[in-house]
C-alpha cells in the first residue's frame, strides 16, 4: 500500500494522541468544563441535524395547506430530503479526510443556515423544496459531527458509549419536533418553524466556530473517478426515493413515470457497480458488500428500520385517520422521546461487544410486543391508549442503533479502513431506505386492506335490514336542524354512513398493519435465534464432536 499523501503535515503528537483513521480528530485531554462544553455542542448539533426534517414531516398538513399543495407536491419535500441525505454521505467521509474537520464543519453547517435564513424571506414551495435538500446534506454532516464531538466529551475508556449516544441524537429530534411544533405554530403561523431552523442552524455554526475540534490527519484521497460514481449514484438513489415515496401518492399501476424512475435507477446502478468494481482503489468496495455475511447485515438493518414504522406510520397514520391534531399527539411524542433517551442510556450503559446480539434481540421483542399490543385497536382509541406500545418500540428503536452499527463498524476494521467510507454509506441507505420503505410497503397493504374491508361491510349492508334503516334515520335526523328537506338529509346521512364505514374499514386495516409488524418481528427473531444456536453448534460442539469421533477411529484402527 502506497504512503499516505499528506495535505497539511500533521503536528507531533503523543503516540496515544493521534487520530485513529484520517478525518478523525485528535485524542487529546480535555478539563472537565470543556468536555460538557464538547457534549452540550454535541447536543445543539446532533438535534439540529434531525428536527428541520423532522418539524416539516410534523406539519406536513398545514404547509400543504398554506402553499396549496397537492397530496403528491407535498410529499415532495421530505422526498428532497431523504435523496440528498443518502447520497451525501458518499463525498463527506472523504471531505473530511482532505480538507479537515473544521473546514468540514464550518462550510456544511454555513450554508445550511445561509438557505434557511434565505427561506425566512422567500415563501414559495420552489425553495421549500430547496431547503428540504439542504437540509439533507447538513443532517448528513451533523450526524458525523455529533458523534465526533460526543468522543472529546467521553473518556477514552467510554469511547463505544459516546458513539451509541452521539448515534441517536437525531433520532431523538424526530419525536422532539412534534411536541415543539404545536407551540411553535400557536406563536405565529407556521414559518415560523423556518425561524426556528434558522436560528438552530445559527447556533450550531456558531458553536463549532467557537468550540472547535482538535487537527486532524488530511490527506489526498479524491480521485476523479470518485466523481463519476457519485453522478451515477445520486440520481439513482434520488429515483428510488421518487418511486418509494410517490408510489401510495399516485399508486403504483396507475402511474407510468414511476416504472421509468424506477428502470433508470436500476440502469444507473448498474453501470456505477461495473465502473467501481473494475477500479483499484473504488468508492464502494462492492466485493465485500456482495458478501454474505455483508448482505445479512443490510437485511437485518433494513428490516429493523422497517419495523420501526409501526410507530411513525401506523400508530400516527391512525390517530390522524381518526382526526387527531399535532396538538393531541404532543403527550404521545412526549412518550416516544423519553423512550429513546431512555433505550439510548440503557445502551450507552450496558453496551459491551458480548452483548451487541442480546440487544439487537432485545429490540426486537420489543417491538414484536408494541405491534401485538396495539392490535386490537378500534375508532375510540385516542393517544393515551398508545402511550405503553410505542415507549417500547422507542426504547427499541434507540437500543439497537449503536450494537448494529457497531458490529457492522467490526466487521469494516477485519476488512481494513478503506472499507469504512462504503459502511458508513451503507449504513445511511439503510437507515433512509428502511425509512422510507416502511410507509411505502404498509401504506400500500394499509390502503389495500381499507378497499377489501369497506367491500365486505358494504356488502352486508342491505336497505331492508332494520339495523341499517335505523343508522340512516339516525344520520338523517342529525341534519334535521339545519336542512328542511328530505332528500337532501337522505343524501347526507348516507354519506356520513360512508364515511363511517371507511373509517371503521381504515381502523381494521391498520389493526393488519399491527399485526403484520408484530408476526414480522417474531418471525425475525425466531430466525435470529435459530442462526445463533446454529453457529454456536457450528464453533464450539460440532468440532468437539468431530474430534472426539476422529480420536476414537484413530485409537481402533
Amino acid at each position: 500500500m502506497n504512503a499516505p499523501r499528506y495535505v497539511v503535515q500533521p503536528p507531533a503528537w503523543e503516540e496515544h494522541e493521534r487520530p485513529t483513521m484520517p478525518g478523525s480528530p485528535a485524542k487529546l485531554a480535555h478539563s472537565m468544563p470543556r468536555r460538557v462544553a464538547y457534549f452540550l455542542v454535541a447536543l445543539l448539533i446532533g438535534i439540529t441535524g434531525g428536527l428541520g426534517n423532522g418539524l416539516v414531516v410534523a406539519n406536513l398538513q398545514a404547509i400543504q395547506g398554506q402553499l396549496g399543495l397537492t397530496p403528491v407536491e407535498a410529499a415532495w419535500l421530505p422526498a428532497a430530503y431523504y435523496m440528498v441525505n443518502m447520497t451525501a454521505n458518499l463525498l463527506v467521509y472523504k471531505t473530511r479526510q482532505q480538507f479537515g474537520l473544521r473546514v468540514f464543519a464550518e462550510w456544511g453547517l454555513g450554508i445550511y443556515a445561509a438557505v434557511t435564513v434565505l427561506h425566512l424571506f422567500i415563501h414559495t414551495y420552489e425553495m421549500s423544496l430547496l431547503v428540504r435538500g439542504v437540509s439533507g446534506i447538513a443532517a448528513a454532516s451533523a450526524s458525523s459531527l455529533a458523534v465526533l464531538y460526543m468522543l472529546q466529551a467521553f473518556p477514552p475508556a467510554k469511547v463505544l458509549s459516546a458513539f451509541i449516544v452521539g448515534m441517536n441524537l437525531s433520532s431523538i429530534a424526530v419525536p422532539l419536533a412534534w411536541v415543539l411544533s404545536p407551540s411553535l405554530v400557536d406563536i405565529s403561523p407556521w414559518p415560523s418553524l423556518y425561524a426556528f431552523e434558522a436560528g438552530l442552524a445559527l447556533c450550531s455554526l456558531a458553536a463549532v466556530i467557537v468550540l472547535k475540534l482538535p487537527s486532524s490527519v488530511q490527506i489526498h484521497v479524491f480521485e476523479w473517478l470518485d466523481f463519476v460514481t457519485f453522478a451515477l449514484v445520486t440520481p439513482a438513489i434520488a429515483l428510488l426515493c421518487a418511486v418509494l415515496v410517490q408510489g401510495v401518492n399516485s399508486w403504483w399501476f396507475d402511474t407510468p413515470w414511476l416504472a421509468w424512475a424506477l428502470a433508470a435507477s436500476l440502469v444507473l446502478f448498474a453501470v456505477a457497480a461495473v465502473l467501481e468494481y473494475s477500479r483499484t482503489t473504488p468508492l464502494l468496495h462492492l466485493r465485500w458488500l456482495l458478501h454474505p455475511s455483508t448482505l445479512a447485515f443490510v437485511a437485518g438493518a433494513i428490516l429493523m428500520r422497517f419495523m420501526v414504522a409501526e410507530q411513525s406510520y401506523g400508530v400516527v397514520g391512525l390517530l390522524r385517520m381518526l382526526g387527531m391534531q399535532p396538538a393531541q399527539l404532543q403527550p404521545l411524542y412526549g412518550i416516544i422521546a423519553i423512550g429513546m433517551v431512555l433505550g439510548t442510556i440503557t445502551g450507552a450503559l450496558i453496551f459491551s461487544p458480548q452483548r451487541v446480539l442480546w440487544m439487537i434481540l432485545a429490540s426486537i421483542a420489543l417491538i414484536g410486543t408494541g405491534g401485538y399490543l396495539d392490535w386490537h385497536a378500534t375508532s375510540q382509541v385516542r393517544p393515551h391508549d398508545f402511550f405503553f406500545s410505542q415507549f417500547l418500540i422507542s426504547f427499541a428503536a434507540a437500543l439497537f442503533i449503536g450494537p448494529i452499527m457497531i458490529s457492522g463498524f467490526m466487521q469494516v476494521l477485519a476488512k481494513g479502513l478503506d472499507h469504512l467510507i462504503t459502511f458508513v454509506v451503507l449504513f445511511s441507505v439503510t437507515q433512509s431506505l428502511g425509512g422510507i420503505l416502511g410507509p411505502a410497503v404498509l401504506g400500500t397493504f394499509q390502503a389495500q386492506r381499507t378497499q377489501l374491508y369497506s367491500q365486505a361491510i358494504l356488502s352486508r349492508m342491505e336497505a331492508t335490514d332494520p339495523q341499517v334503516a335505523q343508522r340512516l334515520s339516525i344520520q338523517q335526523q342529525a341534519f334535521a336542524r339545519t336542512d328542511t328537506d328530505p332528500a337532501l338529509r337522505a343524501i347526507q346521512g348516507r354519506t356520513q354512513l360512508m364515511q363511517i364505514v371507511r373509517r371503521e374499514a381504515g381502523v381494521r386495516a391498520y389493526n393488519d398493519v399491527f399485526m403484520l409488524i408484530g408476526l414480522l418481528a417474531f418471525s425475525f427473531l425466531g430466525y435470529a435465534m435459530l442462526r445463533y444456536v446454529y453457529t454456536r453448534y457450528r464453533e464450539d460442539v460440532h468440532p468437539r464432536i468431530t474430534g472426539a469421533v476422529t480420536q476414537k477411529l484413530t485409537t481402533e484402527s
